[in-house]
């Protein structure tokens, strides 16, 4: 974990989240789905002028109004409260009532028009309800995502966004007081017009589009949330982060790129952090640890290169990476240290990693800080090739240590992890104090990694995940500091996915193989890598090679 001393920001505690509902009343039309949305009052203390679904806090009588709700069997008990609170929201907002009468019949205009919409607080709701026999159909209201506000908002909610099928015969008209202007719209024409700046929506709302957009059916939408082996549960959970991108507040979810990176600097949510990618300056990641992106973008790095340094003033610094030889690059790494370099460390012997090690070197005239890492092995190619004033060993840790301007003791430990795969000799770092793995290029951010034999191996790429995921799980490691791209988060979560990709690639390649068994890689690559855009096709040859290798390997070994 992060040590609270290194955290660039001071903590704060976010605004405490209340419970609420909201609901997408779904209806089938030949064009296809259709969710119904209003427009919040401009004056509305949260999202105001917004195109909202209904909803609203939940409230202690809907707990009580289960006395009146169906259930299924695998609905909990606080499931249908929020089915009860999004049901009472949408009477209030909309005059639509998802209920029935104790013999089967459904709920009739006249019904609905008997009852008060604006008397619904308390158990008034309930009350009305059972008054004229109503069964509220809680049980035909399903889950399908949940939302906590962002950490940034002095407003925050913790919603399930539910989903039901409008009942047929009913008209939304809106209260005029907290909604207006009801409407139908298909979430792909919701999404146009909200781009095109006619349709405002909060960014939960805009992702729980563009997920509904993929649904052909409202049964299709029902059944993606129906309860499965494990019960019932959404079909995903995010509280978003916000960033800084060309000056503008950007907001990500868990599985974004951002995400990671965002939860490492600003862990309460503090909109301070740029995500722009540039390489003028480093980039504060905490207080002892910086980026700063090699001038040298491409297909095959992203937005370039990733130097860390790694230390402060106090303890001097340790360089990882130091990148291509870029005279500029070289010197922005020189001055962001101050020339105070004490360890330069490259975690793989590839051009874009380990030639600026030595004019690096070269500029600290005064500490000459030993170039340290692992040689190239003869499989390298020639471009690759790297040789290390001195070998490190797996397990090793690297000290900086110093007292700050306070008295206070400083000290930052980089423990060495051999991870062969990608390159022979390559090698991960991991900051013992704060939880932090440096990953090189064995794991990446936005992609994955290119495994190249001869140098690259796939069965010691694997086990090296495997180690690293050990690590992680001793050393509490939230985060990877990855050698191209955003910091990642939920590292052994990454790791998981990470892996299970390769393993699901490398069956869709076994399966080529069996398909073609005279065939060759140029063959069998279409095949297996179907879902892949065909110019990216000369890179994925080579991890392919690298999963074929290991494929005869265990056939051989059987």
């Amino acid at each position: 974990m992060v040590r609270s001393t290194q955290q660039i920001h001071p903590a704060r505690e976010p605004a405490p989240v209340r419970a609420a509902a909201t609901v997408l009343l779904l209806r089938d039309t030949a064009a296809g789905i259709e969710v119904l949305m209003t427009r919040r009052s401009a004056t509305a203390s949260f999202a105001p002028g917004a195109y909202v679904f209904p909803g609203g806090h939940i409230d202690a009588a809907d707990e009580a109004a289960k006395r009146i709700a169906a259930r299924r069997p695998t609905q909990s008990r606080v499931q249908r409260t929020q089915a009860i609170a999004a049901i009472r929201e949408a009477f209030e907002e909309l005059g639509i009532l998802l209920a029935h009468h104790a013999d089967g019949r459904p709920v009739s205009a006249a019904d609905i028009a008997a009852m008060d919409r604006a008397d619904t607080a308390g158990t008034a709701f309930a009350d009305q309800c059972a008054a004229r026999g109503l069964v509220l159909d809680s049980d035909k209201v399903f889950t399908f995502a949940h939302w906590i506000t962002d950490r940034d908002l002095p407003k925050r909610f913790d919603v399930p966004f539910l989903v039901a099928r409008m009942p047929e015969g009913q008209t939304p008209t809106a209260d005029e007081s907290e909604q207006f202007e009801p409407c139908w719209v298909r979430p792909a024409d919701a999404l146009s017009r909200h781009a095109a700046g006619s349709f405002f929506m909060i960014f939960p709302t805009v992702r729980t589009l563009q997920r509904m957009a993929a649904y052909a059916s409202v049964d299709a939408v029902l059944a993606a949330c129906a309860p499965g082996d494990a019960g019932e549960a959404p079909l995903w959970t995010s509280c978003p982060r916000a960033g800084l991108l060309k000056g503008e507040d950007a907001r990500y979810m868990e599985h974004e790129s951002p995400f990671g990176e965002l939860a490492l600097v600003c862990p309460d949510g503090q909109i301070a952090h740029a995500l722009d990618w540039q390489s003028e300056h480093p980039v504060a990641l905490l207080k002892n640890v910086m980026r700063l992106t090699a001038p040298n973008p491409s297909v095959m790095t992203g937005p370039g290169t990733n130097s860390y340094i790694v230390g402060d003033a106090a303890t001097g610094y340790i360089v990882i990476d130091p990148g291509p030889n870029d005279f500029d690059h070289i010197g922005r790494l020189w001055r962001a240290t101050h020339g105070d370099i004490r360890m330069i460390v490259c975690t793989h012997s590839h051009a874009d990693h380990s030639p600026g090690a030595a004019p690096l070197q070269a500029l600290c005239k005064e500490t000459r800080p030993p170039i340290l890492g692992l040689a190239s092995r003869p499989t390298a190619r020639a471009t690759a090739r790297f040789t290390p004033e001195r070998e490190l060993d797996d397990g090793e840790r690297l000290e900086l240590s110093g007292t700050s301007p306070e008295g206070t003791a400083l000290t930052h430990t980089l423990r060495v992890i051999h991870t062969p795969g990608h390159a022979a000799n390559h090698l991960c770092l991991l900051l013992e104090e704060d939880g932090l793995l440096f990953s090189g290029d064995h794991i990446l951010n936005g992609s994955t990694t290119v495994v190249d034999p001869p140098d690259g191996d796939m069965t010691a790429y694997l086990d090296s995940l495997d180690k690293l995921d050990a690590a992680c799980e001793a050393g509490g490691v939230e985060f990877i500091l990855p050698a191209h791209g955003y910091v990642i988060g939920f590292a052994r979560t990454a790791i998981s996915m990470l892996k299970a990709h390769r393993m699901k690639r490398e069956a869709k390649i076994a399966a080529a193989m069996q398909k073609l068994p005279d065939g060759t890689p140029e063959q069998w690559l279409p095949i297996a890598y179907d879902d892949v855009p065909e110019r990216m096709w000369p890179v994925a040859a080579r991890s392919l090679a690298a999963h074929v290798a290991r494929i005869q390997q265990l056939n051989a070994a059987r």
